[in-house]
């Protein structure tokens, strides 16, 4: 393929003259792919021989393509039928090889498994090095995606991790900080995402949460988390007006651990006239009698809602609408299950900008017919209005 490429005039200095060199090759394969198709034979059968349409040569042609021109041999058949479709007669320009090659990648497809289908598919024999030169290209519009800046004030703020394993020096779980807002036009955006240098903690999201302060994030009126020791407080800290939720999901599937699963079914249908109580007063009543039923068999069930009490019962002040928006971090989890989607088959990235990649090609390749993180709050305008009438003023910091 290199000394193919060298009399081709095609330089095979830096990325670009080897990312030249791959397209120039999909495409010859591609193309002598589809004349066989069209003669009904392979070339070098027999049939070439027994005066049916055959193969004639091929004629240069430069082309503009993802990552500049590349000058390929087009095959040609002897009754001049053949009209190829992936460089049709007389286009100048071919796209689309890099973003199938990136979609792939997003997709979870490692850069061995995408190796091997474009030599299935394709018949090129490309190096994995190569597969990660054109990945790479989505690094600028990270780097661009991670220091945009942000909007002055978010209703609310979903805040969670995932771990994934890195290699730095060795391979170990890192935690991938995510921060998902919701507008005040109602619509989801990851606000960003961090790598971790160990264990979940409150002290790196600190770190991490602070990033969004300096891109401009003045206020937040909501944070919907776990219940990490120390985190309201990280939360605080940056922004002392904002409520911290915890995540009731969270705190009823913790409740679940220290429980048999025979139970879970009589556990949640208590659990749910406690976060469904129409105030705090009544939640506490409901409290005390979940406490009076479970307490001797599963005391660290207890204790564990007790502990979290102060920031659970922001939740029971918020109207209808607002409980919908806070009850759980399930839209930030449903982000979480794809990426693990995507980084499950890999084992683990060589280094942080590598997991990083995967994770915003994830998010900037919604799936078609499937929930997506990004994207309209259903019933926005109510809520809008309810947040409205719950927080006053502080809403028009934006403007």
């Amino acid at each position: 393929m290199i000394d193919r490429a060298r009399a081709d005039g095609v330089s095979l200095v830096g990325p670009d003259g080897l990312l030249r060199q791959l397209t120039k090759a999909v495409l010859e394969t591609a193309l002598n792919a589809e004349l066989d198709e069209h003669l009904g034979y392979a070339k070098g059968d027999a049939a070439e021989k027994f005066g049916t349409n055959e193969r004639n040569g091929s004629s240069a042609k430069t082309v503009r393509t993802d990552v500049g021109e590349v000058r390929i041999d087009v095959p040609r058949d002897r009754e001049g039928t053949f009209t190829p479709r992936i460089v049709p007669k007389y286009a100048r320009r071919v796209e689309g090889f890099d973003d199938a090659v990136i979609s792939l990648y997003a997709k979870g497809l490692t850069t061995g498994e995408i190796q091997a289908h474009l030599s299935d598919i394709y018949d090129a024999k490309v190096s994995r090095d190569l597969i990660s030169k054109i990945t790479d290209k989505v690094v600028e519009d990270l780097n661009s995606w991670q220091a945009r800046p942000l909007d002055k004030i978010y209703p609310v703020v979903l805040i969670d991790a995932i771990h994934v394993k890195i290699r730095d020096g060795q391979v170990a779980n890192r935690p991938i900080y995510v921060a998902v807002g919701i507008t005040l036009a109602g619509e989801r955006d990851v606000l960003g995402m961090w790598v971790g240098t160990g264990g979940e903690g409150a002290k790196g999201w600190m770190n991490h949460l602070s990033d969004l302060k300096n891109r401009g994030v003045e206020d937040i009126l909501i944070v919907a988390c776990d219940g990490l020791k120390g985190l309201p407080d990280a939360i605080t800290a940056l922004w002392p007006r904002a409520e911290v939720q915890l995540c009731v999901v969270h705190l009823v599937r913790a409740s679940l651990r220290y429980a048999s699963k025979k139970y879970w079914s009589a556990i949640t249908k208590r659990l749910k006239l406690i976060y469904t109580a129409p105030n705090q007063e009544a939640a506490e009543a409901e409290f005390t009698d979940f406490c009076t039923e479970w307490e001797d068999t599963y005391p660290a069930m207890i204790r564990l809602w007790r502990s979290n009490w102060e920031q659970f019962i922001p939740f029971l002040a918020y109207p209808p609408e607002l409980r919908k928006l806070v009850y759980t971090t399930n839209a930030i989890e449903s982000l979480n299950s794809r990426f693990r989607q995507a980084t499950r088959r890999r084992g683990h990235f060589p280094n942080e900008q590598a997991a990083l990649k995967v994770l915003y090609l994830v998010i900037q390749n919604p799936l078609k017919n499937r929930s997506n993180i990004t994207g309209k709050v259903v019933g926005w305008k109510q809520a809008l209005n309810t947040l409205a009438m719950h927080y006053g003023d502080r809403l028009d910091a934006q403007h």
